[in-house]
């Protein structure tokens, strides 16, 4: 059994920058993090893996060279195998763009290491907040797809999630193969151990262009087969208000609040 976990290389949220001219994030020479939603989705593989000693666990992420730290991180906890998409080509892609791209490769990595029973994703990405490439990889893929999971557990040929809604839990039962999404649980992953660290550092990191992704459209590829327009970013400014209320006196308190808000909102 194979469990692909897709993960991402963001930027240390206190480095952000954009470019200028293309508004995308600038990512070459920046401090980057494994993003944390993807952690969780290795751990929920991992902690599979500690029930199936047989199971694969096999990483992707698709980013510039210096990706493949993140994919060391991935191997020293618990993947088996990583594979880096590095190509100009994907430059500049949008979540659209991002997940036919990855769609492609999930085709590529199965010639290469077998089908996947399923496919873990984070929730999103901290530096876009979408939580759009997992669903959107999955109707690609036209595969079942569950999101806000916390915890999966393999029950004979499908996984029962626990997923996390606004006002409650449930369980579900998705059938193989599946793709599925992962925010925080109540547990942190684990660390690596000593050897594997050790051992992700010599590892080999297979990177794959676009020309090896069969049937590859390139006009659905990089920032000109994205059809997301950015206008502007920025960074919000916050003010400090200066005005206080008393809560003694609950509905002169309330009818002030009242006009605050009013005064705000039409100023």
């Amino acid at each position: 059994m194979n469990i692909l976990v897709c993960v991402k290389q963001v930027p240390d949220t206190s480095e952000i920058q954009t470019d200028p001219v293309t508004h995308t994030l600038i990512r070459d020479g920046v401090p980057s993090i494994v993003n944390p939603f993807d952690t969780y989705a290795l751990e929920a593989a991992a902690r599979i893996k500690d029930h199936m000693p047989d199971l694969r666990i096999v990483v992707m992420s698709m980013g510039p060279a210096q990706a493949e730290k993140a994919l060391r991180e991935c191997l020293a906890i618990a993947a088996d195998k990583a594979y880096l998409l590095n190509d100009r080509l994907f430059r500049g892609s949008d979540t659209l763009a991002t997940g036919y791209i990855l769609s492609h490769a999930v085709r590529a990595l199965q010639a290469l290491e077998g089908p996947f029973s399923a496919i873990f994703c984070g929730r999103q990405a901290i530096d876009g907040d979408t939580a759009q490439v997992g669903p959107e990889l999955a109707e690609y893929l036209d595969l079942p797809q569950v999101t806000c999971a916390l915890q999966a557990h393999l029950d004979g040929d499908a996984l029962e999630i626990l997923q996390e809604g606004e006002d409650c839990r449930r369980r579900i039962h998705v059938g193989l193969p599946c793709l599925v999404t992962f925010t925080k649980p109540s547990f942190e992953p684990r660390f690596p151990t000593i050897r594997r660290k050790m051992a992700a550092s010599k590892a080999a990191i297979t990177c794959l262009h676009a020309d090896q992704l069969t049937g590859l459209d390139c006009a659905h590829a990089g920032l000109s087969g994205s059809p997301t327009r950015v206008k502007r970013t920025f960074v919000p400014v916050f003010h400090k208000s200066g005005y206080t209320i008393q809560w003694n006196d609950v509905p002169n308190a309330a009818q002030k609040l009242a006009k605050i808000i009013q005064d705000i909102n039409e100023s």
